[in-house]
């Protein structure tokens, strides 16, 4: 295990890296739906975004999730430094319980109102790829950081478990952002257990019940058990419509923009860009339609 701690940081990067690189590939030959004419603008916003992050989130947080949980070793802070179980009882349960806690993070982001100003610009992204698992606002990324290593203060999360936790849920981020077809029979199976691209992409439709389910990080059955599970979009996966409301023009894809979304309010730019009365974004605004 000190082996694997030890290379910890090539181990992280390296996974970071290397399935991003593949899913972009993969998009290129198996597309579940063809890419439109903003894909440079969007990549360049969304890969500039996901670099501005991590340099403020090393500023931030000068200990990372990692050494937090080795802090807590050393010292015997946290609940499963109390609890007498075997190792890899506690590993297990602390991933299990750290995917939790991002589910109970991405539950309130979409409920709490200043909390949706912050998450809102990931699902301005007017289209869906693998990018946009990189497309988090940075005040969004401080949020998650603080409770997820508060979490693992209060749980005293084994070293080993906080590395696999990372790893898992870095390589699903990018997995399930994908735009990657899968067959239905693989998905299905899939789907039990762990959250497929088909399933996540629900999550960033424009139709507010949609964009409300599927809330799931790594392990699907979240959903199944807190009852915010959807199978499949009203309009299915080819005619799905993604972005919001007053979000809708080429200038969102923009950087400056994107920071500037949990400062804006949403409104419907023209009467002609209104959905259907059922169509409402998470805030309760009637969702742009696009075609």
């Amino acid at each position: 295990m000190d082996e694997l701690l030890r290379y910890a940081s090539q181990i992280t990067a390296g996974g970071y890296f290397g399935v991003i690189t593949v899913l972009a590939l993969v998009e290129s030959v198996v597309p579940r739906r063809p890419p439109d004419d903003t894909l440079a603008v969007r990549w360049f916003a969304n890969v500039a975004l996901a670099v501005l992050n991590t340099v403020i989130i090393r500023l931030a947080f000068p200990i990372a999730g990692l050494a937090l949980s080795v802090l807590c070793l050393e010292r015997g802070w946290g609940l499963f430094h109390v609890l007498t179980l075997p190792a890899w009882v506690a590993v297990i349960t602390a991933v299990v319980l750290l995917d939790l806690a991002v589910y109970a993070q991405h539950w309130l982001l979409h409920r709490v109102g200043f909390l949706w100003r912050l998450h809102r610009a990931h699902h301005t992204d007017q289209e869906f790829d693998v990018t946009t698992g990189l497309r988090f606002h940075p005040l969004e990324s401080l949020f998650a950081t603080s409770v997820t290593l508060l979490f693992i203060l209060a749980i005293g999360a084994p070293p080993i478990a906080v590395l696999t936790w990372q790893v898992l849920s870095t390589a699903l981020n990018f997995i399930e952002h994908a735009n990657v077809r899968i067959p239905a029979c693989v998905d299905s199976v899939l789907r039990l257990l762990l959250v497929t691209p088909d399933m996540h992409r629900i999550h960033h439709s424009a139709a507010a019940r949609e964009s409300r389910a599927n809330l799931a990080n790594m392990f699907s059955w979240w959903d199944r058990l807190f009852g915010t599970y959807l199978a499949e979009p009203a309009a299915g996966h080819e005619r799905m419509v993604f972005g919001l409301t007053g979000f809708t023009e080429p200038k969102h894809l923009k950087v400056h923009w994107i920071l500037a979304q949990p400062f804006l309010s949403e409104r419907p730019e023209s009467p002609g860009t209104l959905a259907r009365a059922d169509k409402l974004d998470p805030a309760g605004q009637p969702v742009a339609a696009r075609h």
